[in-house]
């Protein structure tokens, strides 16, 4: 279950890095947020996926 909500992050994330680079060739921003905020946004995704992914695994470890 967790390593699927990690996935979505992570899905998220891409999804996020693409807005950021249309952003960028656009030259405009998406919905009144920038290119910079879209990668933002995008790393704490990823690094929230990470941790997820991370912490469950030692979780399921330890349990056994």
């Amino acid at each position: 279950m967790m390593r699927n909500i990690a996935l979505g992050l992570i899905v998220l994330a891409a999804v996020g890095l693409l807005s950021a680079i249309i952003s960028v060739m656009m030259g405009s921003t998406i919905l009144g947020i920038s290119a910079e905020e879209f990668s933002r946004i995008c790393s704490n995704l990823a690094l929230i996926a990470i941790a997820l992914a991370v912490w469950f695994k030692k979780i399921s470890f330890t349990d056994e």
